[in-house]
């Protein structure tokens, strides 16, 4: 049996900041169902957050200034103890990413340059090229090879062995070897990633099924806010590949078949920089209300000019180019709406603990810890990632150094290994690949960035019956060495199970806010709903409960751009 002090599972920013952290100290391994340097992390164009010191003063911003754009841009929904956190630490993780080789982009005087970005009142965005995430990925990366840190590459976990509220370990799936292996630990802690392969169009990899969600949902873990799901207002038509916020940063507009520079309607001192929910409901009304083009509007990037564009968007450049056959510096770039960062998650407090649970930790995109409330800003999800996986790591270190290793129940492998076995062995006549594509294109549909009572309860009543459905699966590879219709079938598993609270939690919520936007209820409603959804497992999909929102220093205020 594998044994290690720490276990993380998922190998991108979070990840491998609270691995950099914990390994100084502990026994750390990283288990990944891809290899690290393939992690969704990479992904992530546009910038991280952060007042810097001395440029900041030039230009007027402050610590403070971070932080009320962040409550503001949660529509107050976030925990405002969180959030002083996350703006607070920011700059010190800035800088420690610097020195770690971090090949940030430079102003002509030598520091770190910044770009302007939605719902942030300066240009406090720190970024490298339009490559921000990939970079930061390379550079941890490194840095745990430095530090010797075990990975566990394609390995994909099947099973969180929590007893009496004590994480003991977890089994998984080692697909090169074909094997059901236990690993042993005295902590966990998920950095696993969102969720949005629940959506038919979506900037996310094909790996983020949520499964650290399912896993923790499974064991017991209520999940907090599933409702709240962002979607970024420019994907790529037709593909959701995400086209970097950092785009409008530098100057890009939005506009209609018309010509039109249509955010003056919505957001007429911000114009394409508003906080991400509203740009995105922008763009989708523009095109419901026929004033699209074909089911896009388009993205005007030619007035920057192409020097600018091939220095700073290079890659958007690329990917406008290889998806769409379009050259941006000399045709606009058709965008959709795409679903692409879940505000919600596995709860803990502000140092990545998972309430009610010893051992048990989170951090990144699978927790809510909650810095986002119902909507994200752009620029402070990297930042999460790394501030929070730094204080995840810290505080599993600690915990697992004044504790020692619990009996594993002897039952963890035989039970898993023969549900696997039954799924393999089931004759049924479904794939997959169906169920996942009716979900998909219903839960954009239904649950996407309109919602009403009627499309949800007509969603609510398909995943029951996909639910069914699943039950009837039938695969084709009866092997185990890398089995990848195997994995589809566990992810899509994971993808049911959390697209059901996502569903019950929007059908509750009787408001407006953030993300959430209900048709039937247009309004926010502070006097009933100043609250984060928790959803426990019950014998008939997701049980609902609430808990109050941290309030520090500020009250709710209309929310304008």
């Amino acid at each position: 049996m594998i044994t290690h002090d720490l276990l993380i599972i998922g190998g991108g920013l979070a990840g491998m900041r609270a691995a950099l952290e914990a390994g100084k100290n502990v026994d750390v391994a990283v288990v990944s169902k891809i290899h690290p340097l393939r992690s969704h992390s990479g992904a992530a164009q546009g910038g991280i957050a952060a007042v810097l010191d001395g440029w900041a003063q030039n230009i007027g911003d402050s610590l403070e200034s971070h932080i009320q754009d962040t409550v503001k841009g949660s529509d107050y929904l976030g925990d405002q103890d969180a959030i002083e956190i996350l703006c607070n630490e920011a700059p010190g993780d800035i800088r420690v990413l610097d020195r770690m080789g971090a090949l940030f982009s430079r102003t002509d005087e030598g520091r770190i340059a910044q770009r302007d970005f939605g719902g942030h009142s300066y240009a406090r965005t720190c970024y490298a090229s339009d490559k921000t995430g990939h970079i930061l990925l390379q550079t941890l990366y490194e840095q745990m090879m430095k530090q010797r840190v075990k990975v566990y590459p394609e390995w994909h976990v099947v099973s969180l062995i929590i007893h009496k509220n004590i994480c003991r370990g977890l089994v998984a799936y080692d697909m090169v070897r074909g094997e059901l292996q236990v690993i042993r630990a005295k902590a966990i802690l998920f950095a696993t990633g969102g969720y949005g392969r629940a959506y038919g169009i979506t900037s996310n990899a094909h790996a983020n099924t949520g499964d650290g969600l399912a896993l923790a949902y499974r064991a017991g873990v209520p999940l907090q806010d599933m409702e709240f799901v962002q979607f970024h207002p420019t994907g790529l038509y037709r593909h959701g590949i995400l086209i970097t916020e950092g785009a409008r940063g530098e100057g890009g507009y939005l506009i209609n078949k018309d010509g039109e520079r249509f955010m003056e309607r919505y957001a007429p001192n911000k114009m394409e920089l508003a906080s991400r929910d509203v740009v995105s409901r922008a763009v989708q009304t523009e095109i419901d209300e026929g004033r699209g083009i074909d089911g896009h509007v388009h993205l005007d990037l030619r007035h920057l000019g192409k020097e600018l564009i091939m220095s700073r968007l290079s890659q958007i450049h690329d990917i406008a180019l290889s998806f769409s056959g379009i050259d941006c510096t000399v045709d606009p770039i058709p965008i959709q709406p795409t679903a692409h960062y879940s505000m919600g998650g596995i709860p803990t407090d502000v140092d990545g603990r998972v309430p009610g649970f010893s051992g048990l930790f989170a951090a990144g995109e699978c927790a809510c810890v909650s810095v986002h409330g119902a909507n994200r800003l752009g620029g402070n999800s990297m930042l999460e990632t790394i501030v929070f996986g730094r204080r995840a790591g810290i505080k599993a270190a600690e915990y697992v150094k004044k504790t020692t290793l619990q009996p594993m129940p002897a039952d963890a492998l035989p039970l898993i290994e023969q549900k696997i076995k039954l799924m393999i062995n089931n004759k049924g006549e479904e794939n997959a690949a169906n169920i996942s594509v009716e979900l998909q294109s219903n839960m954009t549909l239904k649950c996407g960035i309109f919602r009403d009572i009627d499309g949800l309860t007509q969603m609510q009543q398909l995943i029951i019956a996909l639910k069914e459905r699943f039950k009837n699966i039938g695969l084709r590879d009866w092997g185990m060495t890398f089995n990848t219709e195997l994995i589809e079938a566990l992810e899509l598993k994971n993808i049911l199970d959390f697209s059901q609270i996502i569903v019950a939690g929007a059908l509750a919520r009787e408001e407006s806010r953030g993300a959430h936007s209900r048709t039937d209820f247009p309004n926010r409603d502070d006097e009933h709903w100043m609250k984060h959804t928790l959803a426990y497992q019950g014998g008939q999909g997701p049980v609902l409960d609430y808990k109050p929102v941290i309030i520090t220093r500020y009250n709710p205020q209309r929310r304008v751009y």
